[in-house]
């Protein structure tokens, strides 16, 4: 889509060039920018100039800058101890994209945009990520993904605020894990995403709920449950009034089958 109120398109090198005010817009992939009217922007920030390495293998984790490309983090293979990192691939497939948002969209564009369904902020906040924030004319922040998601549509992000990079610690990557996910239709938007990891010795199960609810949810044990301890944490955890409601599922639809893919998953990782 052509974007009509545009007037100005910014090209920085370095994140201290970047003046903000009202009216701009940060430009990654462009996905969403372009997918509808933007009336309230006239000028883009294009991050491409900053030159951020897509992603960078450290002794204690990974590094994903918010402008690495889906297809990117799709290609990634990672030191085979990692052996969480076959769940980039799982959750990038719950994605609904034609081949050319798959080579444009980015990871932080996904997180970024909040919405319940998001594959990335599943992915993420499953491997406990944490995102760091470069806020204008102040100190770099970090804020875990699980907290940094909201609500639908709404984030921790203040004005002017960029999400630098999403660093997944080897601790939680190391880890096994089993996901499952569901749609109300064939080919529609998930209706509830939900991942579990935990370690070998069946210690540290974290359990996380996407897409079912408003925001993602971690319910941790210090062992894997029974299927009677799971049920009751996910319902004391989760009062009938926390599911989300939309046309791609009822919040009881969306509650009933929580219940029934996190025993699944509980079962698998026993």
């Amino acid at each position: 889509m052509n974007l009509n109120t545009i007037v100005d398109v910014k090209r920085p090198k370095s994140f201290e060039e970047i003046e903000w005010r009202d009216g701009h817009a940060f430009l990654g992939g462009g996905t969403w920018l372009f997918s509808e009217p933007q009336v309230s922007t006239d000028t883009l920030v294009d991050l491409e100039r900053l030159g951020w390495p897509a992603l960078t293998v450290t002794p204690s984790g990974l590094e994903i800058a918010a402008t690495c490309k889906i297809v990117e983090l799709h290609d990634f293979k990672g030191p085979p101890e990692w052996r969480a990192v076959p769940l980039f691939d799982k959750c990038i497939d719950c994605f609904l994209m034609s081949f050319k948002i798959w080579n444009a969209a980015t990871v932080g564009g996904n997180i970024v945009m909040s919405l319940p369904a998001g594959a990335m902020i599943s992915l993420t906040a499953a491997l406990e990520g944490v995102c760091t924030l470069w806020p204008q004319n102040g100190t770099p922040r970090e804020v875990p993904v699980v907290d940094f998601v909201t609500g639908m549509h709404t984030n921790v992000l203040q004005k002017g605020e960029l999400l630098r990079q999403i660093f997944l610690p080897a601790s939680a990557l190391t880890k096994r894990f089993a996901m499952r996910q569901v749609s109300l239709t064939h080919f529609g938007r998930s209706a509830a995403l939900i991942v579990a990891t935990v370690e070998d010795n069946d210690y540290d199960f974290l359990l996380t709920i996407t897409a079912a609810t408003p925001r993602p949810v971690h319910i941790r044990f210090r062992k894997t449950p029974s299927a009677k301890e799971l049920h009751q944490a996910i319902n004391e955890r989760l009062p009938p009034d926390a599911w989300f409601n939309d046309v791609h599922g009822s919040a009881a639809y969306k509650r009933h089958v929580t219940f029934y893919l996190a025993e699944q998953i509980r079962a698998e990782l026993s």
